[in-house]
């Protein structure tokens, strides 16, 4: 499978959490083990007036760490989070962001991720690292 038609196929088949914050995968690089996405929470996911609440980051965070699993593999492992580790480095204002998540190893069972959110001046908001169960698919 090309990248463009993985990522069609991501998009496609994106859960309903993702809708709630406008998300979608806009690049794939099989290079980098990478993928970017597109979110865009509203004040809808705000607290403090248009400050994106701590668990919505986290999912933009997620999101595009489990995508990048799902990309590099096919669509064949679904990702689940063992544990994830958020450091929010400034107020994730409610706008438009970009989280590029990356695969750091895959084992059989176990993968190490990070990921990177991005506001829309480019200045980065939050990080995170995570550990993820792999459940594995037939062809």
């Amino acid at each position: 499978m090309t990248p463009a038609h993985i990522i069609d196929l991501l998009n496609k088949h994106r859960p309903a959490c993702l809708t709630t914050l406008k998300g979608s995968v806009i690049g794939f690089e099989p290079e980098k083990s990478q993928v970017s996405m597109a979110f865009e929470p509203g004040l809808d996911c705000c607290h403090s007036i248009d400050v994106v609440q701590g668990g919505f980051v986290t999912a933009m965070l997620d999101a595009a760490m489990a995508h990048a699993v799902m990309a590099v593999e096919q669509l064949r492992v679904t990702p689940s989070s063992i544990d994830i580790n958020v450091s929010f480095l400034r107020p994730s204002r409610a706008g438009k962001f970009t989280a590029v998540g990356t695969i750091i190893k895959l084992g059989k069972t176990v993968g190490y991720l990070r990921a990177e959110l991005f506001s829309e001046k480019g200045e980065l908001t939050a990080t995170a690292t995570s550990s993820a169960y792999l459940t594995r698919h037939p062809a």
